[in-house]
Formats: structure tokens, sequence, C-alpha cells
């Protein structure tokens, strides 16, 4: 499966913060916020993945992740002309995607919680069988997202953004795993009234054809869409209160590939050592020390 990572939003609503660069270069704590979406196609064990960006910022998200060599992965670039919505990063990544199934996420948005490796694997398994998958996060007002339902199997029964009477709770994440037959589909996606492409258009076919399931995200679960300033905040502290807390570094793209193999101890010693004079380095540092791989 391959992975694809949209930065190309103009991050409006977090001027003037945004006016000179990217949004997913913003820290959430103590990390660019791009490390966490990234971390979850690490999760699913995606290791090439396409990074869809501007023209403008194209040249800083090659200096912070290169080729991905220094994770054990494959970072491929491609600019995005014109924000005309979503499903333009599958038409952008035809040719890098190939024959492949896909794994779409937004690159604003912070998953945590039990059980999630546990939904990735279904997603995985799910495209394999040319079924599509979102994931819905319980909130307490949905008339704010896009809302799913779905039976007591997990597929979906109705999509509806923004609805004023809302069917379900669960609002649709910013992460989807797709089999091949969604290239085709982005491909050929008329736009909408609004004039943009809209990924809900394109999970709207694979309802229609029975083939869109939901992972239902753990009623404990946290997922944040870090577009506004407060959301930001408020991302940021929760990342802050639970590593302290727990003593763990969330989406450390360095451990994740350590941990599944793709990079060897003496190379995470060295992504340490850059790193020597920041919380951030001494905790590579002593994970590398104190396990064996």
């Amino acid at each position: 499966m391959k992975g694809i990572v949209l930065t190309a939003g103009g991050g409006t609503r977090l001027q003037p913060m945004t006016w000179a660069t990217s949004k997913q270069l913003l820290p959430i704590y103590d990390k660019p916020m791009i490390y966490y979406p990234i971390s979850v196609l690490f999760e699913a064990g995606i290791r090439d993945i396409l990074m869809v960006t501007t023209e403008h910022d194209l040249p800083t998200y090659k200096e912070l992740l290169g080729d991905g060599h220094q994770f054990g992965v494959n970072f491929s670039y491609v600019t995005q002309p014109t924000m005309d919505g979503v499903p333009q990063g599958i038409v952008l990544g035809k040719d890098f995607i190939g024959d492949d199934s896909v794994a779409l996420v937004l690159g604003d948005n912070v998953f945590y919680g039990s059980g999630f490796k546990q939904n990735l694997a279904h997603a995985l398994e799910n495209a394999s069988k040319g079924t599509a998958t979102i994931f819905g996060c319980r909130v307490e007002d949905p008339t704010r997202f896009g809302v799913v339902d779905f039976d007591a199997k997990g597929t979906a029964i109705s999509i509806e953004e923004k609805p004023v009477v809302p069917k379900s709770n669960y609002a649709v994440t910013g992460l989807y795993f797709f089999d091949n037959s969604v290239v085709e589909m982005a491909c050929n996606l008329q736009p909408s009234a609004m004039g943009k492409y809209e990924i809900t258009d394109i999970c709207q076919q694979y309802l229609e054809q029975k083939r869109l399931k939901v992972e239902q995200l753990d009623l404990s679960f946290a997922w944040f869409d870090t577009g506004t300033v407060d959301s930001l905040f408020n991302a940021g502290e929760f990342i802050r209160v639970m590593q302290q807390s727990t003593g763990v570094k969330v989406a450390a793209l360095e451990e994740i590939a350590y941990e599944a193999g793709w990079i060897k101890r003496a190379h995470l010693l060295k992504c340490a050592d850059r790193l020597k004079k920041t919380d951030y380095g001494k905790y590579l540092e002593n994970i590398a020390l104190s396990t064996r791989h």
C-alpha cells in the first residue's frame, strides 16, 4: 500500500502564523505537526509516502524529511498548483499509486488512542478486499463535521456534510484507506456546487457500491483537526500531558521506524546524537540503549 499526506492547504484560519510557512510545519508541542499524520502511515506499515505540498513549501519539506532514508522509508514529493479539494491529491499521485491501494491522510490531523493499530490493520485488510475504510470518531457537536452512520457490522449507511439533523454522532476524520479503484473515481470526479472536488463524493460512490466500511474509534480516542488556533493549542496541551504522564513520545517517527525494524540501533543513535541538546534526542538515545534490535 502507498501513502499520501496532504499539506497544501492555505492555513487561512491560522493566519498570521501561516503567512510565511505551511500550517503543517507549525509545532504541536515538541514536534512539527506533519510528524503526527506521517506517524499514522508508519504505524500502518506504509513505507512509500507521497507528500503533496505547494511549490513555496516544497524546499522546506525536503529539508525536514529528505528522501526518508533516516526513517527507513521512501518520501516522494509533488506540488499542488491549485487548492481544488482532497481528491486532487489522488489525481496528482496517480503514477505514484500505480496498481497499489492507497491511504490518504490530511496533514493537520492528530490521532491518539487505544486500539488504533488494530483499526489500521482492519483498514489494510479491507483495502486488499476492494473495500474503502473511513474512521469515525464520536463528537459532541456532529453538525460541524462530515457525519457517517453505519450498521453493527461497520458498513456505512449514509454520509452527510455538516447535517442540520445528524444521523449519528460520528464525525468522519481525515484518514481514508482505498483500493486502487479510487484512482479512476478521482480522475472522473465532477466538482461540487462550490467548485471543489469533494472526498465525500468519492466515499458516496463506495457507499452506493456497498464497499465502504467504518472503523469506529474507541470512545476515549482523541482526534484533533488542528486547523484553528484553539485546536492547535489544545492538541499541543494534550500531547504535553500524555507524554509527561506516560514517558512515551507520541509520533516519534524514528522510534516507530526502529521498532518496526526499518532502521538499526546504530542509525537511531546517530539520529539521537543529531538532537542531543533536546529532550527528544535524549529520548531516542534511551530507546536505542534500553532495547535489543
